[in-house]
Formats: structure tokens, sequence, C-alpha cells
């Protein structure tokens, strides 16, 4: 059946292999490798033409075609015709379907060049699988059928393909085998992309009528059913086309340190994979972000030194002289080296069902670098359904699930970088939630904001220990946290009242007073109560700063950012869970708050509409059921003294 639907494949196998294998598999081995992603609208085939160039470059062993024929007769969508998209659509869910709903990554090669191809889905739910499939991609092959046209998806992933960088893009009109291989509806679909693209700043994109199904255009014999056209098949432009690491060998010279390789006294190398550029034996080089220069020694690879070493290669580099390097630094050229900076824009792929918290920590990677990372409240979100119109920018104070927007974030220390459009290696970035581990968003870095290079830490004569000498204290945040009503202030308060009878200097931040003023700003929805968090953290901070005691008493409800703030005080923070049932702290509802909560006109109310997350390894725990305030006070003087 095969056989007489499909022609034998068109790709030759080289007549190397039977005179020399060796030499044949050397060859292989040192052919380039193109990363390309296929994307596009629902349907549009996708799935189809990874399978079809599988079938062609024989990348299909026997029993995989027997499987095909096999599967195809009970689950295609062709007839009685091999259903090439099977090869593809790994999960049931697609069988069952008909679609793709995971990123399918697959390996092909011709005689020029190896493949890695990612079939991505096209249903705009799953737009962050279609993301994470474009991030290493160093070509988009944008799918079209004939019978439909530009759709709002193959717009949507059309401007994510420019967003991520890559800047070659094939537009595939499929299914022309549909339309009766008519050159004006493949000259319309054309116009009408090529506008769309300029309007998003588009600049080149190759076109090419193909079917996937027959196999039109997509191998290296061209198609008399298409006698109109004249340019590449599709094989043939994959094989040309430029590759990422050719581009970026003619940039400056950076490698993020992976490692540190110290196998004895005698060898100390920094490996890494090479972002940019290429390095000898004898260059200059510079250490970013502490600006240590020196000259590289040696080059070292698993199969010995090398006299040059270029993008895209892993290597140990060792340094003329003993300066400090370690993960996440950055070795570049002494003379042209990358930024470091704490503060940016950028623009953001929200991955994550849970909505986006401005001002939470998360944990940012960048290349080899780890840190933590806030994101402020959106500047825009932009509307992917609209690109090229004048409705593009949405307001908005969050991101949800796929969405995209523009943002600035900070960094808890400067971390090196370079724009994404000039390198993806030191431009794109994963955010991780600090809870779970899992990965909620990925990120393009724009610029460093203008002020990270104009504000620096000023240094004062009398430090924080001359604070706390003249003060005869140890400096130490108390941070009381529990429900409203809970009892958390007036324990705080007696606790402040025994301190200050023993001679201790105090300072009590209380959730009400600080609403009054620092805080008067801000609401109580999930994001404004995480703001809320951080300027009290950041208050406690600077009062730790000048010797004081700072009690605080706030509901501080998640304990993302009571972890934010013990990582933002460090050791002198004390975390004081005042544990009282829900039942109890409503039941005495002194500011009659759960009462509105109940009724619906309070809303996002702790305990009621919007969670409490209890502490888990607090210092203290004080339950007012069984304790009374002089109780409790006591019990939390005897557990912090001493104080000095």
């Amino acid at each position: 059946m095969a056989d007489q639907a499909f022609p034998e494949p068109v790709y030759q196998t080289d007549a190397l292999i039977a005179e020399d294998i060796n030499a044949y598999l050397e060859q292989h081995q040192n052919k380039g490798l193109l990363r390309f992603i296929t994307c596009g609208s629902v349907d549009d085939g996708k799935s189809t033409l990874i399978g079809r160039l599988l079938y062609d470059s024989k990348m299909i062993f026997e029993d995989q075609l027997a499987s095909l024929e096999s599967d195809s007769k009970k689950q295609g969508t062709q007839g009685q015709e091999l259903d090439f998209a099977l090869l593809v659509d790994g999960l049931a869910a697609e069988r069952e379907q008909g679609i793709t709903i995971d990123v399918a990554y697959r390996f092909f090669a011709t005689e020029k060049r190896k493949f890695i191809v990612a079939d991505t889905p096209g249903h705009e739910q799953y737009t962050r699988n279609m993301v994470t499939g474009a991030s290493t991609a160093d070509l988009a092959v944008i799918l079209v059928d004939a019978r439909k046209g530009v759709l709002v998806q193959t717009r949507r992933h059309s401007y994510l393909a420019h967003l991520i960088g890559i800047r070659h893009l094939v537009l595939a009109v499929n299914k022309m085998d549909l339309v009766d291989y008519d050159q004006k509806t493949f000259d319309d679909i054309v116009a009408e992309y090529r506008a769309f693209a300029e309007s998003i700043g588009i600049e080149t994109f190759t076109a090419i009528p193909i079917s996937g199904f027959k196999g039109d255009n997509i191998t290296a014999a061209p198609s008399g059913n298409t006698p109109w056209y004249d340019g590449l098949s599709l094989v043939e432009h994959l094989e040309t086309v430029e590759i990422a690491n050719a581009a970026a060998q003619a940039r400056p010279f950076r490698m993020p340190v992976q490692w540190v390789n110290r196998p004895n006294l005698d060898f100390r190398g920094f490996a890494g994979l090479i972002a940019s550029g290429s390095v000898k034996p004898g260059d200059p080089v510079r250490v970013v972000p502490s600006g240590k220069t020196s000259t590289v020694k040696a080059i070292s690879t698993f199969d010995g030194d090398l006299d040059e070493a270029v993008a895209g290669q892993s290597v140990t580099l060792t340094l003329a002289d003993e300066i400090d390097c370690s993960r996440g630094d950055v070795i570049a050229a002494a003379g042209d080296p990358p930024e470091a900076s704490d503060q940016f824009e950028a623009t953001i792929v929200w991955m994550s069902d849970e909505a986006l918290k401005p001002g939470r920590g998360y944990w940012l990677k960048l290349a080899a670098q780890t840190v933590t990372a806030t994101v402020q409240e959106p500047k825009y979100e932009i509307n992917v359904n609209a690109v090229g119109s004048s409705g593009e920018h949405l307001a908005a104070k969050t991101l949800g699930l796929n969405a995209i927007g523009v943002a600035e974030l900070h960094t808890e220390k400067p971390i090196v970088f370079e724009p994404y459009e000039r390198s993806r290696a030191l431009g794109g970035f994963i955010l991780i939630d600090k809870m779970t581990n899992a990965t909620v968003g990925a990120g393009m870095l724009h610029f460093s904001l203008r002020r990270a290079q104009n504000v620096h830490w000023q240094p004062t004569t009398v430090s924080r220990d001359d604070h706390a000498g003249l003060k005869n204290q140890k400096p130490r945040v108390l941070w009381f946290t529990g429900l409203s009503g809970s009892g958390k202030s007036t324990i705080a308060n007696a606790v402040e009242q025994k301190l200050a009878l023993m001679n201790r200097h105090t300072f009590l931040l209380d959730g009400d007073n600080v609403r009054h003023g620092l805080n008067k700003d801000l609401g109580f929805t999930e994001a404004d109560r995480i703001e809320n968090i951080r300027r009290v953290g950041e208050v406690a901070k600077l009062m730790t700063d000048a010797g004081l005691i700072v009690l605080t008493a706030f509901i501080s409800p998640f304990r993302a950012e009571r972890r934010m703030v013990r990582e933002m005080i460090g050791e002198e923070f004390v975390e004081i869970f005042v544990d009282t049932p829900l039942e109890v702290a409503e039941q005495r509802d002194v500011k009659g708050l759960y009462k509105k909560a109940r009724s619906g006109t309070l809303k996002n109310f702790t305990g009621i509409d919007s969670p409490y997350e209890e502490p888990e390894t607090a210092e203290i725990r004080v339950n007012t059921v069984d304790m009374t305030v002089e109780e409790a006070a006591d019990y939390i003087i005897a557990k912090i003294l001493p104080l000095k």
C-alpha cells in the first residue's frame, strides 16, 4: 500500500558508506545541525509534514513503518493511505483527537545537514508548549492551510517566533493539492501574510507551496504540479539556511562559567559552553561582573587541547593568573565585555496556571546564574491576537496562563546579561516558583534600567554594628503572623512593653498603622498583600541597621512572602506564629471584619475567601487558646533571650 501511495524517497545514501564507513561517520558527525519548529493553526498539517520528512529521509525502521500502516487503518485520517501525523503524535489524546498537544522532537538527516525539528501545538491553550519548542530553534516553518488562509493562530505563532528571536521564517502554504495547486490562491495568501509580517517587524520570509500529504516541494525534486513555482524545495532551503552558531561566532567572545574544574592542586579550569565569538590561547579576557582580567593559558577538552574554540563548543579554559571566578560568572573578551545590572525591562511569557504575583520573589535562571527576582506590575499585556493593530497593548495588573507582557524586574544582586536580540544565552531567562520548583515563566531582557547604573549603595561611617553596640543589644525582627483576631498586635504590644522595661530599644510596626501611611495606596488583593509585606520587610531591615529590635504584627498570609523577608533580613529574623483556630478568631471578631466577609461585603479576607498558609518552620509558636497574653509574652521573651 505504502509503495503505491508514495514513491521511493528521493534521498539517496552516500556511496561512501560502502567504501569507508569510518570516513562516512566522521563526515556525518561534522555536519551542521539546524534546529527548527513547525507551527501554525490547528490542523494545518504540521505533524504530517514532519512525518513526511522522516519517511523521505529514511529515518523510519521497518517495524515503525509496519506499526504506522496498522495505526493508519485504525486511527488515521487519510482513508486507506498512510497518516504520517501518527509518527509524531505520541500522546493517546493526540491520536484520538487528531491534534498536537505536547511538543514532539524528532531527528532526521540528509547528506548535507542534520536536523532536530519540534512539532508544536496549534491550540491557543498550549501556547506555552509552543514557546518551549521555539526557545532553541534557528528557523520556524509556519504552516497555512491553503483552503483557510492566514488565521489568528498563524499570526500568533508568527509573532511569538519573531519575539523569541527566530529570524528565519518559512511560510509553507500546505494542502495545495486540495485547491488544485492554484497559483492565485498561493499568491493571495503570501500577499496577506506579507502585509501582516511587515506590521510586526518581520523583514523577510520564504514562501513555499507544499503538500505534506502528497510530497509536493518537500524534497529536492521539484513538483510538476506547481510549474509556476521556481524556488527551492523545503528541504533544499533547510539545507542552505544559515545556522545560528555561524552567526554567533562573529560576535564578541562570551562563555558563561558552568563549573570550576579543580581535579588536583595543579589544575584550575573554568568549564562552559561558548555562547558567542571565538577564543585562542593568549587572548585577553575579562571576568564579569568582577572585572578582573587575565589571558587564556590553554583551551582543554576531553580529546586534548585546542588552538581555537568557537561558539557552540563546550571547553575548559585555564587562565594565566589566579583570579576569582566561579559558576555564574562570564568570561568575555577583555575589550568588549557584557553588562551587569540588577534592574531590567523584559518581555515575559507566563506559563503557569497560577497568575504572576507582582512583588513575590521567584528564582530567575539566566545562563548559569540563579538569583532571586521580583517582577513589578506589568506595564502592559500584549494582545497577541490583535498584533499589528491599534489594540495591541492592554492594561494589566498581572499575567495569566499564556499571557505575554512587558514588565520591570529587579534581582537581588547584579547579573551578567546582554539584550535578548543580541544574545539568547545571556538575554533569555526562566522564572521558577520557589515553593514548587516549577518553571512558571520565560522572558527576554530588553535593557537594564538607567537608574540601575545611577543608583549605588552609599557607604556610611557609622556601621550597623556601631548602632547595635550603642544600644547594647542585638538587632532582631520579631515577625508575628496569624489570622485576623488571633491576637498578634496585642501580644506584640505586650512583648514590646516588657522589652522596654528591660531597657531594650524597640519599634513596633503594626499592620493597620502601616496602612495609614506607608502602604495606604495598597488594597487587599493577593498582589497588594505581597507588596505590603515587601515594603514592611525593607523598612524592618533599615531599622535593624539602626540597631533596633523590630516587632511586626501582620497577617502576612503567604509563606513565600515571609520567606522573602527572612532571606532579606537573614539570621536576625524570628518568625512567631500566633496559632489561633479560625472559629476562635471569628468568635472574637473585635473589628467586625469576619461578619462583613461572611456577608460578602468584604472581599479577599484571609481565612474566608483568601487563604492563610500556616508557617512550617516558625521559630516560636504560641497558642492563644491555652495561653493568656501575659503568658504568651513571657514565653516569647524567654525564647529570644539573651538579646545581646
